[in-house]
């Protein structure tokens, strides 16, 4: 099997992209598959979901369900894998904080964990872009706003707009796009980041109108999040 890939359910194939691979690359594809692996995954998949649609209650569940399915291993590789999706899903929601949880488990990462690591806090090096999930190359090696178009997966589109944000390269074009993904997948909560990032744009661009449309559908998303509670 691919070394990011993802099981099922509406995240399939996302993380895999963004090269947050968990469980799948560490075990044989031969069956049986191991309890903890199919648990791990699962409340992974569940967790980010979770985060994506603005869900905190089960996004702590979930990701706490899947840190001790993967600490039964006593890996942690495996760990660091598995806070690296958390942290992928964060910079696509416009979350820059450190990555602690990885950080604390940095020296016994691989070298792709680390690069991606690094990746995602914008200070990846041109000799770590090579290790790097194919989604994400292009954008570590040009650091061009352009490099978004050819970008498939959504969760990797946002991750890698995340990404410029914090190198300072995020243009219209692609805080425009940004949003237009996670308005297309109905995830609340980078939706959210990447309106309110236009509406300080235009407040700054002294552009009242638009502005106050983009307010107006910030409202539409945070009533739709209230009454979903």
């Amino acid at each position: 099997m691919k070394r990011y890939a993802i099981p099922r359910l509406r995240v399939q194939g996302r993380l895999a992209a963004v090269g947050c691979a968990l469980l799948l690359a560490a075990c044989s594809s031969k069956p049986p598959v191991p309890d903890w692996q199919m648990n791990a995954q699962g409340a992974a998949t569940k967790a980010t979901e979770a985060y994506l649609s603005g869900n905190a209650r089960v996004e702590q569940l979930e990701w706490d369900r899947a840190r001790a399915e993967v600490a039964r291993t006593g890996r942690a590789d495996l760990l660091a894998r598995l806070e690296l999706m958390r942290c992928a899903a964060q910079v696509a929601s416009l979350v820059v904080t450190p990555c602690d949880r990885f950080e604390a488990l940095r020296p016994d990462a691989s070298a792709p964990e680390q690069a991606y690591a690094d990746y995602l806090a914008g200070r990846v090096s041109p000799q770590q872009a090579p290790l790097l999930p194919e989604a994400q190359r292009k954008v570590a090696a040009s650091g061009e706003a352009a490099t978004l178009a050819g970008i498939e997966d959504p969760l990797s589109r946002l991750v890698a707009a995340g990404v410029l944000f914090q190198a300072g390269r995020a243009s219209p074009a692609v805080i425009a796009a940004a949003t237009d993904t996670a308005s297309a997948q109905g995830w609340r909560r980078p939706l959210l980041a990447w309106l309110l990032l236009q509406v300080q744009r235009a407040e700054a661009a002294g552009d009242a109108e638009a502005a106050a449309a983009l307010r107006r559908r910030v409202g539409i998303v945070e009533q739709g999040a209230t009454k979903a509670k």
